[in-house]
């Protein structure tokens, strides 16, 4: 049987750990919710893009490439409907010129971002990024890019890589909730995706210590408990 004063320390304790885990719980529960019923395709912004038709280029040849320069890898891009080789994941050389293209520029931007985007959102601006914080909705892509805004609501975003050309994301007002919960979830303040952190470690620790106090304390308050208890030294003593 335990004591009083032990009791009204594991009260202590499941109170108070409670009341600190308590927003940390409720963050769960919430970002929990919002997932389940958000459409992953949705915050992808699926729904603000129209279907990319192939542009089919022929008569294209490899001797544009300079003899000397060793390939290790080899893409046939179209930007802005033109075909590019992609070498060695750096280098753009136009695909019928030999032309070597070091960035794109703000126009070929707009033609790129208007194959992927719907035709009836209109641009309202676009302007050259080089650097992102941590916490940037670009985060982890390939820069310098262009940041293409648009008018709407959700304060639509298209962005593009201006090394190469590609048509990376879009972000949206969905996406960027999304991405807030996805943090609080787990835990991961830095980068979003780490499920090894050491906070998220200890509030699971936590979270199972408070649990396991409030089974105890149904064990230990519980009349029916009390009463089986009482009943098994009355048939012990017997």
């Amino acid at each position: 049987m335990v004591g009083r004063k032990a009791a009204q320390r594991i009260r202590s304790l499941h109170r108070y750990l409670g009341v600190f885990l308590g927003i940390q719980f409720l963050m769960w529960t919430l970002s929990g919710l919002y997932f389940s019923w958000t459409n992953i395709d949705e915050i992808h912004g699926d729904h603000f893009k129209r279907e990319v038709i192939p542009v089919q280029f022929k008569d294209l040849k490899l001797g544009v490439i300079p003899k000397e320069k060793e390939i290790t890898s080899l893409q046939l891009r179209e930007l802005a409907n033109e075909p590019y080789y992609w070498i060695n994941n750096k280098e753009l050389i136009h695909a019928e010129t030999g032309v070597v293209k070091n960035s794109i520029t703000e126009e070929e931007a707009l033609v790129i971002a208007s194959k992927y985007i719907k035709q009836e959102l209109k641009v309202t601006g676009i302007v050259k990024i080089e650097s992102v914080g941590k916490h940037h909705e670009y985060r982890g892509r390939p820069l310098p890019a262009f940041v293409i805004n648009y008018d709407h609501p959700d304060r639509l975003k298209a962005y593009i890589s201006i090394k190469d050309g590609v048509f990376q994301r879009v972000r949206h007002k969905s996406w960027r909730w999304f991405d807030f919960l996805w943090m609080t979830h787990t835990m991961d303040y830095q980068g979003r995706d780490d499920f090894n952190t050491l906070t998220l470690r200890v509030f699971s620790l936590l979270g199972l210590i408070t649990v396991l106090s409030g089974f105890v304390l149904w064990i230990i308050s519980s009349p029916s408990i009390r009463k089986l208890k009482k009943n098994a030294v009355k048939l012990y003593k017997k």
